[in-house]
């Protein structure tokens, strides 16, 4: 890992234009379980990988609700997540007190985009060591932004970070053009589908390791002229997720689990 002394900080540009540090972060990310987040015209789906560092131990949390509107997905260090979730949460207040509305998802983004690049200014700072996707809607649609550990942020339509991911994101380049047309379970389905493509062949997606979280616009009847309401951010955890799989896997009935996920185990039970 001796990079000439060009990656004992985050502000140092080795000659061939790099910051180690970063790239060290982004294999942080690397190591995190896999998530997927899909984007269609009505709603956007966040489905995750939960790990557990060791048999005695529960299962991390791998998707937070920030606001009504708004939520995230991680895949890394979990405590740099909490951080940046507990910041966007003091921003979606903010804006609510402040305007009266909820805080558009972009400008969040934005936010928290600013936060990490700055960290990279400061000698005394690093890199936050987690990815995000970040799913949200507003009054111009569904959005589904990634966040990098560089500050970098950019709107997808599908997504997949983590351990094992290109898998994932095989199934949804595969896919693609079938999500902006897709409802709410249809959405939820592709997610499942694409998330268990990322596991060991002999690893199945249980109610103990799989998280789904929702938002979204109701569909009105049509000619009514009036607008979708808004579904607000939807969890499901645990026994919840149990008829989202049924559906997705074709009625196979999810199984507990009785040892830790495969794949590329992080060493710290931080990473998740």
């Amino acid at each position: 890992m001796f990079r000439n002394n060009y990656d004992n900080d985050a502000i140092t540009f080795s000659p061939q234009g790099r910051i180690f540090q970063i790239e060290y972060a982004s294999e942080a990310v690397k190591q995190g379980s896999v998530t997927v987040g899909l984007c269609s015209k009505t709603h956007v789906v966040l489905v995750a990988l939960k790990r557990n560092a060791e048999d005695l131990s529960s299962y991390q949390k791998k998707i937070i609700s920030v606001d009504t509107h708004l939520g995230l997905s991680l895949a890394g260090l979990a405590s740099d997540a909490r951080v940046l979730s507990n910041f966007m949460k003091r921003q979606a207040l903010a804006s609510k007190m402040t305007y009266g509305r909820p805080i558009p998802v972009e400008r969040i983004v934005d936010q928290i985009g600013d936060r990490a690049q700055s960290n990279t200014q400061q000698y005394s700072n690093r890199p936050y060591g987690v990815g995000l996707l970040v799913a949200g809607v507003d009054e111009t649609g569904p959005h589904l932004f990634e966040f990098q550990p560089s500050g970098m942020t950019q709107e997808m339509v599908a997504c997949a970070i983590g351990a094992r991911s290109q898998m994932a994101r095989t199934y949804l380049e595969r896919n693609l053009d079938q999500f902006a047309d897709c409802g709410r379970e249809e959405l939820v389905t592709h997610g499942l589908k694409a998330l268990k493509e990322s596991l060991n062949q002999d690893r199945e997606l249980t109610v103990e390791n799989a998280s789904v979280g929702v938002v979204g616009w109701s569909v009105p009847p049509e000619g009514s002229g009036k607008k979708g309401k808004l579904e607000g951010f939807r969890l499901y955890d645990g026994e919840e997720v149990g008829p989202l799989l049924e559906k997705a896997l074709e009625g196979s009935a999810p199984k507990a689990e009785g040892e830790k996920e495969g794949g590329a185990q992080a060493e710290s039970m931080d990473i998740s």
